[in-house]
């Protein structure tokens, strides 16, 4: 491992997909897997003890889950970014785990290459979401999501441009994908994305995604 190495560190209470996340990590240039805890309650005493730059975490786990793991580690410290290992039946947590201040979610069945680029997306400070996912998240939590308030969404500190990035990120666009709808180039995306996230005071993608869904900037499309 090299003093620029990305620290990755795996919470995961079955070992297989642990051996499986550490086999592509290990592998891939520039990422180095630094530990593994099988709970919760591990994740976070390995986050204090190691300082890796990401965590790989699960969300349903014995004692202490995933979500109260991540809500203690980036408690903790701004700079240990937690990305959530979620399938599909348990959206509803992770959806938890993103108010707890993860960075984004992945499905345990990630293709290799994904994975590795997630670690890197979120490590450089973005978030990582997934479309096909984030619809399933928001669905799960339909009925918890609070209408859109009456008048002011929130919003008013933003230009149309920026309120028009803002929905597509809650569709989950990448900044490249903002670029072709648009007709802006990603430079250009990256710096109304800035803007936007800190006009809103807000963390990261994620956190823009679920601020337009509880502001009635996008509502839940129903589609499976």
């Amino acid at each position: 491992m090299t003093a620029t190495d990305l620290r990755v560190l795996l919470v995961d209470d079955q070992e297989l997909v642990r051996v499986g996340l550490r086999m592509v990590l290990d592998a891939a240039p520039g990422v180095q897997v630094v530990g593994e805890a099988g709970d919760g309650a591990a994740g976070i005493r390995r986050a204090a003890e190691l300082r890796p730059d990401v965590v790989l975490m699960d969300v349903r786990m014995p004692g202490t889950d995933g979500i109260e793991a991540t809500r203690a580690i980036t408690a903790a410290s701004d700079s240990v970014h937690v990305v959530l290992l979620t399938t599909f039946d348990l959206d509803e947590y992770a959806f938890g785990g993103l108010n707890a201040g993860a960075s984004g979610f992945l499905l345990k069945d990630v293709a290799g290459d994904e994975l590795v680029r997630a670690v890197r997306t979120v490590a450089a400070g973005d978030a990582i979401i997934s479309p096909r996912v984030t619809r399933r998240v928001i669905e799960a939590t339909r009925g918890s999501l609070p209408a859109a308030p009456s008048g002011d969404d929130g919003t008013a500190s933003l230009t149309e441009r920026e309120r028009e990035v803002l929905r597509a990120i809650a569709a989950g666009a990448s900044n490249q994908e903002i670029a072709e709808q648009l007709f802006l180039s990603e430079s250009t995306v990256k710096t109304h994305v800035g803007r936007v996230l800190a006009k809103l005071q807000l963390r990261d993608r994620v956190h823009a995604v679920i601020y337009a869904y509880e502001h009635g900037l996008a509502r839940p499309t129903g589609r499976a």
